[in-house]
């Protein structure tokens, strides 16, 4: 019977509180996790107030209508995230030649780039050779940089920042997904209380998205947005790609890099860094929890993109009032935000016995914070990191006839 019970699609009432608890908890998971270090990379690369909040709407956006383009497509539960690891990469290149226009450029290059993988799938099959071990020793390298803020924020505002270091990791301990979002209320509750907050904090308004004109500053687009490109798709996209096989589906690879591709392309001069294929939150809404019928679960796409879309109209007030707290407790925060991630990345990168001394030498450069003809560390740590392979893998090659 067709009434009440039932809504869009025949799926029941059940069924979309179902849907949309399970979008709600990918929003709020991927949204807290990670919002002070959009503004971090917002904040290294130039933008002010204004930009900021642009450039926090922007990915809420392109996030909503990439997600909806590719699950109203391809009927699967498709959502899309913005590049985590890419804002850690923004967040450390500060002082390597780059301000908010040749940021944009960057990121457009890097939108272009995920095209051309798109196109040709020779270019894709040969970053899917790039080594694991490398390409989590790059990204380690670049978190690494981060999440070594946390001592230093913890001693200069213990108060703040000792007790959601003890939270986090018993959340660590019992409630892993949760331990980020819990971690950032909290800090907020205790910068509240305590009345560490800034002069504009209750500057709350609606957002204004600020277009910025690209400049294509070459080194910049080396050093940022190659990087940018490699560690999206080698930690962003690929995983996402393995989420939804392990769920039982068959990703769709050359549509979905064209849609976070040209996606990422049109909302970047707004501020949207990268889009890419959501991994960990992926994993909530592809499972049964989200839907009981697998063929069903694509239309979280829906409640996904209303929840950003009601995010990205109030980023504006999100920034006002984040952007309001101590630095030192946005800086602790990001970091633990990034430990999961790092941990992973660590694992990885020494989990071929062969591959270890390239990993090790990519990891080094790339936490250096190097910058060489204006290109900046995660590049020249990905190639030093790809010599000493090449060089073990051709005299490995040798070997057998010498």
């Amino acid at each position: 019977m067709s009434n009440a019970s039932e809504a869009i699609d025949g799926v029941s009432v059940k069924g979309w509180f179902s849907l949309t608890s399970s979008a709600l908890t990918a929003v709020v998971v991927g949204f807290a996790s990670t919002i002070l270090l959009i503004m971090e990379a917002a904040d290294a690369a130039g933008a002010n107030d204004a930009e900021k909040a642009s450039f926090a709407a922007a990915l809420c956006f392109g996030m909503a209508v990439t997600s909806v383009i590719l699950g109203w497509r391809y009927r699967m539960p498709i959502i899309t995230a913005w590049s985590t690891p890419g804002a850690a990469l923004i967040a450390t290149s500060a002082g390597a030649g780059l301000d908010y226009p040749s940021a944009i450029g960057a990121f457009i290059a890097a939108g272009v780039l995920m095209c051309v993988t798109a196109l040709f799938k020779p270019v894709a099959r040969l970053i899917e050779k790039i080594p694991a071990s490398i390409a989590a020793a790059m990204l380690a390298g670049v978190l690494l940089r981060y999440t070594m803020g946390v001592p230093g924020a913890a001693i200069e505002l213990p108060y703040l920042v000792m007790p959601l270091i003890v939270v986090f990791f018993v959340l660590r301990v019992w409630l892993p997904l949760f331990a980020v979002p819990v971690v950032v209320v909290l800090g907020v509750v205790l910068a509240t209380f305590t009345g560490a907050f800034g002069a504009g904090c209750c500057t709350l308004s609606m957002t204004q998205p600020v277009w910025t004109t690209p400049s294509f500053n070459w080194p910049v687009i080396v050093g940022l947005g190659l990087p940018l490109y490699l560690v999206t798709m080698a930690s962003q996209n690929l995983p996402g790609f393995a989420v939804l096989k392990a769920s039982g589906y068959q990703p769709p690879v050359t549509g979905s890099l064209w849609v976070t591709g040209l996606g990422s392309i049109v909302f970047a001069p707004f501020g949207s860094h990268q889009l890419n294929l959501a991994a960990i939150t992926a994993s909530i809404v592809t499972g049964s929890e989200s839907h009981p019928d697998p063929a069903k679960r694509w239309l979280v796409v829906w409640p996904y993109a209303v929840f950003y879309i009601l995010i990205g109209l109030a980023a504006a007030s999100f920034v006002a009032i984040l952007g309001s707290l101590p630095k030192p407790l946005i800086v602790a925060i990001a970091g633990l935000a990034l430990f999961a991630p790092l941990l992973g990345s660590t694992t990885a990168m020494f989990r071929e016995k062969n591959e270890i001394e390239a990993a090790l030498a990519t990891f080094l450069v790339s936490a250096s914070g190097i910058t060489i003809y204006g290109v900046g560390a995660p590049f020249w740590g990905l190639v030093v990191g790809l010599v000493i392979y090449g060089a073990r893998y051709y005299q490995s090659m040798r070997k057998p006839h010498g």
